[in-house]
């Protein structure tokens, strides 16, 4: 019996994938395990196998071509079998486009059949140009992409991306191309990644240049055969990007030269009259508040204009000034030594920052997390002197350094096993509650910070951990961290310890439900019997988001932690 073969989901936040390639074709030979295609989720690139034997009947999805989570890619039976009472049966018999087009699909998308209340060409109506100039969108529509050019479109490199930064073209306008070949390199919210056409040719046409950003599936080049003219099809997709942002463009720039036109009236009005004190709308309005006459302010601006750095500065005259000053020449009285008057000899400046697509994102994605998920803050203390010795006889053995930020790491994820409520996330109108532990380990870097995530943490040795937060951490800095080794967190350790920071509280990062803030290890005195010694403590406090995590919920789980990180041979059972 034919086996319908559907777009299975490849991560966690794919909706749709990209079929790369097919290494199968109809009627071609499939056995169980074959790789039957190459598809291209949000996450990265991975190989489609077939769980079933027989013979490809049916392709439902060109190469390049993309299809939803759950749709039909293709169908395997027995050859010759009638494959399309599987496809009725799967709910897709009438989306077979691409196998089986329709009369009426095969129709251009600009032609429409007349239904007999249609206006006649001569009668124009309200909504149509009266002239025989086709607008805008008309002309869009009309013109289509030379035969045999692809488009090859931003993609998006990871779940958060909403544009890329092209950093540099490996490739310039007349290079043949390669279906591996990497175009270009784009800098996204989270790495520096490369970018492969997928699609084979003469390079025609780069819509970005290098430097300049791009938002998802725009195009960012054209491939096809040498000699192609692609030109009236780029006008027209700049033509329709124009027309879409003229509306919005409109506005700030009516506002701004209304600025300029209140700007130029209050000049105006300011130099009109001599006679006039000339004083800055803000200072005429502090002096006002302030009670401070203006006349007797000297302007430091522009032909003795005042300024509100005047009016902060303005020191009035007291009486006994006044008296010193009106006193006769032969009295007693010592004069007030001259206050000499400051000479300001700095400069007022600002250098702007452009946001890189990092920082970008840390402020869209913290800004949500922070006024949308309620946050509530549980503060504990460890003591670590067992830590500290464990730690020392562990590197002694260990074929990689330990950290502590290993064993916090360890100590969470067997935590969290025992209390999954806090590994868990809020989707909205359920709690999900997810039983694979990924704890994310938060690194600071130039750019922003990243999250490089330790999967399976919790049935990883403490080496293992060690060394796969080292790797993680080093590509991080390199930029090269790919896509699945910064998502998929479940929980997350923001450390500041290393900085000299006692304690803190932090941002949970989405979609975790919880994130813990490491302070620094610190000695204390304190009190034994009747004597008095030093011990090592840190402090931690997790942040919580109360819609999926209660206080109790929290507080539990930071006690486990306790006894992991106090006595860490526990970890070890």
């Amino acid at each position: 019996m034919a086996e319908v073969i559907r777009m299975p989901r490849l991560s966690d936040t794919m909706a749709e994938g990209k079929i790369v390639s097919w290494n199968k074709k109809v009627g071609d030979k499939v056995k169980a395990g074959d790789v039957l295609a190459e598809v291209e989720t949000d996450k990265a690139t991975m190989e489609l196998e077939s769980y079933n034997e027989g013979t490809l009947l049916y392709i439902g999805v060109e190469a390049g071509s993309a299809a939803k989570v759950d749709g039909v890619l293709a169908v395997v039976g027995k050859a010759g079998e009638d494959y399309k009472a599987a496809l009725d049966a799967a709910g897709n018999g009438s989306k077979t486009a691409t196998a089986e087009k329709s009369p009426q699909s095969e129709k251009p998308a600009n032609v429409t059949e007349p239904t007999g209340n249609e206006p006649t060409k001569n009668e124009p109506t309200s909504n149509e140009p009266t002239s025989n100039e086709p607008t805008r969108n008309e002309k869009r529509e009309t013109v289509s992409l030379p035969a045999g050019a692809k488009e090859i479109r931003m993609p998006l490199l990871s779940d958060t991306m909403t544009e890329g930064k092209i950093v540099s073209w490996n490739k310039k306008v007349g290079d043949a191309v390669k279906a591996d070949d990497v175009l270009a390199d784009v800098e996204t919210d989270k790495a520096t990644m490369e970018v492969v056409g997928y699609e084979e040719g003469t390079l025609l046409y780069i819509g970005v240049e290098a430097g300049k950003a791009a938002k998802i599936n725009q195009i960012i080049a054209i491939v096809g055969k040498p000699g192609t003219d692609v030109a009236a099809y780029v006008a027209a997709e700049k033509s329709a990007a124009n027309t879409n942002s003229a509306g919005q463009a409109q506005s700030p720039k009516q506002e701004e030269s209304k600025n300029e036109q209140q700007t130029t009236s209050n000049e105006k009005q300011e130099t009109g009259n001599t006679d006039r004190i000339k004083a800055s709308p803000l200072a005429k309005k502090l002096a006002e508040e302030k009670g401070i006459d203006l006349a007797k302010i000297n302007g430091s601006g522009d032909n003795g204009r005042v300024t509100k750095k005047d009016v902060d500065s303005y020191q009035p005259t007291t009486a006994s000034s006044q008296a010193a000053d009106s006193a006769p020449v032969g009295s007693s009285a010592k004069p007030a030594p001259a206050l000499v008057a400051f000479a300001n000899t700095g400069q007022e400046g600002h250098t702007d920052i452009p946001l890189t697509q990092m920082r970008s994102v840390i402020a869209r994605r913290l800004g949500e997390s922070m006024f949308s998920a309620p946050h509530f803050y549980l503060t504990i203390e460890l003591n670590m002197d067992n830590a500290i010795t464990a730690r020392n006889a562990m590197n002694d053995v260990s074929p990689v350094k330990i950290s502590f930020n290993d064993l916090l790491i360890k100590a969470c994820a067997m935590s969290l096993r025992l209390h999954p409520a806090v590994n868990s996330s809020w989707m909205g109108d359920f709690i999900r509650q997810n039983h694979h532990i990924h704890i994310g380990s938060a690194l600071a870097l130039p750019e922003g910070l990243i999250v490089p995530v330790i999967k399976f943490a919790d049935q990883k040795t403490l080496s293992q951990i060690a060394a796969d937060a080292k790797q993680l951490y080093q590509k991080a800095k390199d930029k090269k961290l790919q896509p699945v080794e910064f998502s998929g967190n479940t929980f997350t350790i923001s450390n500041l310890g290393m900085m000299d920071i006692e304690d803190f509280t932090a941002i949970i990062n989405p979609p975790d439900s919880c994130i813990l803030a490491v302070g620094k290890i610190k000695e204390v005195v304190i009190r034994k019997g009747t004597s008095f010694d030093v011990t090592n403590v840190m402090k931690v406090t997790l942040s919580c988001d109360h819609r999926s995590v209660d206080g109790a919920v929290g507080a539990a789980f930071l006690q486990t932690l306790k006894k992991f990180m106090e006595n860490p041979v526990t970890m070890l059972v």
